[in-house]
Formats: structure tokens, C-alpha cells, sequence
């Protein structure tokens, strides 16, 4: 995720974030929990639930380890008074939203409610656990200008992600754009985003004027949007570009936004708009960058103001990789192979 300058006309819901493992209560029977997250420069994720008559529906989940089993099991005993949760909703599957999916829908005989994109690439990827890394990934950063030391970290990060993972049940319900999901006897509209994942499941309340925006709307930072090895010249940028255009279109002014990171808050078109202009903005420098071939390790420069190093590399070039290829896809840039096996990106110069 890269970061920003702070941006105004915002109005945000509290002046101050709450501390990790309370609730809060935004509105008439939807709550906020706030959990801790073991990451440099992103330390905390927004979970809800839900009322639903006498029962809870619960939207995202934490990672799948020990210290947010203890919070849920906290907020289900005092915070729900034991009520039972009669559905689990992801709104994607990273594991900071999806690590615990599976242990709740276990723990109540719950069904999973996600997109069809989300679910299968979660197993997917958790399935990645235990195994080597493969040659494809060891090529596709080999290319991208990693040194031999940065492979070797690679290597020995690869199936970190089905760490953090409850194993998924082996069935789940498909949600689409436009469904409507019934909580409580209110609508909630399915809105769905693409970029950051696949299919990512945005959730509107046209009555409450809410949207649980999971990472497809955060007020302080923009969501990281990569390309990795299992789609090399995926075109990621272009389609959350579209997907921002799209909302900030059907989003109305007046919407609170319940995002995964920072606090809730008003002003989704204002939001949209800013990280519209980001990243186009970041493609205008990474083209006048690349008027001489560049590496994608290259070019971090113009996309980064922090220090890129092992914790947020594959992030780093993933990003980088996603402007560059969108360049392509544009017809602006093109991109040749060296002697040494390094992909190079030089702008196709007009004029």
C-alpha cells in the first residue's frame, strides 16, 4: 500500500481511533472492532458485525491466529451476549479479512457469503503452504531485476500466506454485483471493485447511508494494487482505476464509509477522486522516468516515498510492475529483455 500526503474534506467519525479489541457501536446495530495487525506501517484492520433480529452477521474477520480468536471469543460472549452468528461475509479474500472466515463459520455452523473470485483464489493460494516456491515465480522475479539474495528471500517467504489462514469451508455462498443481502430486514447492496483483488465485495445500505468498504475505499492510504507471478502481465491499475470511476459514481455524497484501515468517514466521491489522481499522476512520472529503459527495481522512486526493503519488496515490485504494464496496455511504454534476462521498460516517445 502506498502512502500519501494527508488529504482534507474528510469528515471522519471520531477524532480518535479506538484502542485494539474494543467496540464501537456506529449506528443502531452496526458495530466496529478494531484489531491489532503484526505489520510495519499497517498495525490495525476494521472488522463489523451485524444485528440480525436476535442473531449477528459478521463482515471480515482478523488473520488467522490465536490473539484475534481470543478477542472474537471476548466480543461474542459480551458484546453479542452469546447470540449465534448465522453468516460470515468476506470482502476478500487477503488474509487480514479472511484469515478466520473458516474458524467462525465452524464455530456456529455458519455459511461463508463471498464473491466466486475471492473464495477459489483464497484456497487457492492457502493451498501454496508447506510447498516450494515455484519456478515460474523464481523466473518472474528474476526478470523483474531481483538479485540472487532477494530470491533466496522469496524462496523462504513463499507460502506464508496459508499461515495466516483458517482453512476456508469447502462450500460457500456466491455473492454478485448488485445482490442484495438482507440483514435485520435491510437491504445491503453487493458493490464490487477490482485491483486489489480480483473481486473485491463492497456492502451498501442505502437506508443507513453506510458502505462496509473493506480495502477498496481507505481514507489515508491506497490499497496496493500488484501484479505477481500467477498473472505476469495482468493488467491490475487499469481496473481499479475503472473501479474507483464506477463508485464514485454510484456512492452517494452522503454515504459513512466503514473502511478496513483508518476511520470511518464521509466523503467517498472526494476520496475517489484523490486516489483516481494518484495514480494517475504516478503513471505521468513513471513515464517521463522511463524515457530511458528502466528495470521495474528501477523505478521505485517515482511510485515510493518509504524504503523499500525485504518486509515490502514483493509488494513494491508488484505495484511497480502493475504501473508499468498499464503504461503498456495504454500504448505508451514498451518492454524488452536484456542479455542478463531482465525485463526493461522504456515510454514509446510521441511527437
Amino acid at each position: 500500500m502506498t502512502s500519501e500526503k494527508p488529504k482534507s474534506r474528510l469528515e471522519f467519525f471520531t477524532d480518535t481511533a479506538p484502542g485494539a479489541g474494543v467496540v464501537t457501536e456506529i449506528t443502531g446495530g452496526v458495530f466496529w472492532l478494531r484489531m491489532a495487525l503484526p505489520m510495519a506501517g499497517l498495525d490495525h484492520i476494521n472488522l463489523y458485525f451485524l444485528r440480525d433480529g436476535d442473531e449477528f452477521v459478521v463482515v471480515d474477520t482478523g488473520l488467522g491466529w490465536k490473539e484475534s480468536m481470543d478477542i472474537w471469543e471476548r466480543v461474542f460472549a459480551d458484546n453479542m451476549g452469546g447470540a449465534h452468528v448465522n453468516r460470515v461475509i468476506c470482502t476478500h479474500m487477503h488474509p487480514d479479512h479472511a484469515g478466520l472466515a473458516g474458524w467462525i463459520c465452524r464455530k456456529f455452523g455458519a455459511p461463508l457469503l463471498m464473491t466466486m473470485g475471492e473464495y477459489f483464489l483464497c484456497r487457492l493460494m492457502a493451498a501454496d503452504t508447506g510447498n516450494p516456491a515455484p519456478k515460474e515465480g523464481i523466473s518472474f522475479y528474476r526478470r523483474a531485476g531481483f538479485t540472487d539474495e532477494q530470491i533466496e528471500n522469496y524462496k523462504s517467504r513463499f507460502g506464508g500466506f496459508g499461515k495466516a489462514i483458517s482453512a476456508l469451508p469447502n462450500g460457500y455462498q456466491r455473492i454478485r454485483e448488485n445482490d442484495i443481502i438482507k440483514i435485520d430486514g435491510s437491504d445491503w447492496q453487493v458493490l464490487i471493485g477490482s485491483g486489489h483483488s480480483p473481486e473485491h465485495a463492497c456492502l451498501y445500505n442505502a437506508a443507513l447511508k453506510i458502505m462496509i468498504s473493506g480495502d477498496q475505499i481507505l481514507p489515508n492510504i491506497s490499497s496496493n494494487v500488484s501484479v505477481w507471478p500467477t498473472e505476469p502481465d495482468g493488467n491490475p491499475l487499469e481496473d481499479w482505476i475503472v473501479s474507483c470511476h464506477k463508485l464514485k459514481e454510484v456512492v452517494p455524497k452522503d454515504t459513512l464509509v466503514l473502511p478496513a484501515h483508518g476511520i470511518p468517514f464521509h466523503g467517498a466521491g472526494h476520496r475517489l477522486g484523490r486516489l483516481i489522481e494518484h495514480h494517475e499522476n504516478a503513471l505521468v512520472r513513471l513515464y517521463e522516468y522511463c524515457s530511458q529503459p528502466r528495470r521495474s527495481t528501477e523505478v521505485y522512486p517515482v511510485l515510493f516515498r518509504r524504503k523499500i526493503n525485504d518486509g515490502n519488496r514483493l509488494m513494491a515490485v508488484g505495484e511497480s510492475i502493475a504501473h508499468l504494464n498499464c503504461l503498456i496496455k495504454r500504448g505508451q511504454m514498451t518492454r524488452s529483455i536484456t542479455a542478463e534476462g531482465h525485463y526493461v521498460y522504456c515510454s514509446i516517445k510521441t511527437g
